[in-house]
């Protein structure tokens, strides 16, 4: 039977930034402004799921029993479905009357292991947040051994599979082999961060929230620990060992599209750390998502010249409608890979072919607007200031590259429409 949605965790929208519990105290009573996460607790731990209906009953139940005895009616337990159509949301729902302290939240609008985390983390209440695996594969008794850690001291404490203690169960070499090449390349382009822990793959983890608060967070895909790690505030790590068990329900969900968004990842946050970094951060400047719109714009150009070659030197098609055929073949290619990478978080907030019928028509719009922009441009360097054809024309290019990315950022694809 299906269970309605009235007390559902309502999903928090807009930027993926955590909140601080500020906090004064008056004798022992903590007082928190209406600003404030409200009724606040010890430890929030988010557990993201997708298809878990076979685990969620044993994880919530193993989670609460040891959270009840470690942290009496201190702590939260927030389980964050993004719409699982094995309807995990509702299974869970239908466990809080025996779990108060069980909260669930169902997502339908966005996708993905780590933005997931970061909501869940965004409507937590907890001075410590946390992540674990819904499909049992993290040992939820190591929980109690890494709480220890952060009462210890430390900033942050990851559950390892590379220290003493830890390992993996039963894994196959091609395995082990991608995830240690998935290490050395996180090595390689990001040393500061990934060396900092020995198992920077992990999913399993606390943070003090005072180390993430406040910070704008950008992930990709589901390693949200090196987001963590290269975004806050980490001073002192601990690590604690444990086992990858295999799932015992459901199935792997680590497909190629994970090891690409890792990759990716990797990429904004090396960004991120660099001087474009801080150019971004100084000015307000989306650097990453213009770089990504560059991109795009050359993989257009490439489609545009073959595209051209092909009316005019195959069909034998006129030089003007050949090039009016390249250059929107040209736009729908820019549009596809605008929509799905460029703008994808924003795109992902306004689903429906309507809507992205609606966002390709706009583009179109722009596109042709920068066009003309173009002309008038390369017109004015080259007849009023004289300068080189050729450098009148990149200096026009890069000029409207930059309009109609910031154009296309405000106009195209803002989120007007939220459900």
């Amino acid at each position: 039977m299906l269970i309605t949605g009235h007390n559902l965790l309502p999903v928090p929208s807009g930027e993926l930034q955590i909140s601080r519990l500020s906090q004064s105290w008056h004798g022992r009573e903590r007082f928190y402004p209406e600003t404030a996460v409200c009724n606040p607790v010890r430890f929030s731990l988010v557990v993201p799921t997708y298809n878990e209906a076979g685990n969620i009953e044993r994880i919530v139940q193993r989670l609460c029993a040891l959270l009840d005895e470690a942290l009496p009616n201190d702590y939260e337990l927030i389980v964050v479905d993004d719409d699982s159509p094995d309807l995990t949301w509702n299974y869970a729902q239908a466990l809080m009357a025996d779990y108060p302290r069980l909260r669930v939240m169902r997502r339908q609008q966005e996708r993905g292991l780590s933005t997931a985390v970061i909501r869940g983390w965004q409507a937590a209440r907890g001075e410590i947040l946390g992540v674990i695996d819904g499909d049992l594969q993290h040992p939820p008794e190591t929980l109690l051994t890494l709480l220890t850690r952060i009462d210890d001291g430390a900033d942050l404490a990851v559950a390892s599979r590379h220290v003493e203690g830890g390992g993996v169960s039963t894994w196959s070499a091609s395995r082990r082999f991608l995830s240690r090449g998935a290490q050395l390349l996180g090595l390689i382009l990001l040393p500061q961060v990934v060396s900092r822990v020995t198992d920077p793959m992990s999913g399993y983890f606390l943070v003090q929230r005072t180390a993430i608060a406040d910070v704008p967070l950008s992930p990709v895909g589901y390693k949200i620990l090196i987001e963590v790690l290269g975004r806050g505030a980490i001073k002192t790590i601990a690590e604690v060992g444990y086992v990858f068990h295999e799932r015992e329900e459901g199935e792997s969900k680590v497909t190629w599209k994970q090891y690409t968004d890792y990759l990716q990842h990797l990429l904004r946050l090396r960004i991120a750390s660099g001087r474009l970094g801080r150019l971004s951060r100084n000015f307000k400047f989306p650097v990453g998502r213009f770089l990504r719109f560059g991109l795009v714009g050359l993989s257009g150009s490439v489609v545009d010249m073959a595209a051209l070659y092909f009316f005019f030197e195959v069909l034998n098609v006129g030089l003007t409608r050949s090039a009016i055929f390249a250059a929107e073949l040209a736009i729908i290619n820019n549009f596809y890979w605008n929509d799905v990478w460029t703008f994808g978080d924003l795109a992902k907030q306004q689903r429906g072919w309507q809507l992205m019928i609606k966002r390709f028509f706009k583009f179109n719009i722009v596109c042709l607007m920068g066009l003309i922009l173009k002309i008038l441009l390369l017109n004015l360097f080259f007849n009023g200031l004289h300068l080189n054809a050729y450098v009148a024309n990149l200096l026009a290019i890069a000029i409207v590259t930059f309009w109609n990315f910031w154009i296309n950022l405000k106009l195209s694809w803002r989120v007007t429409q939220v459900k």
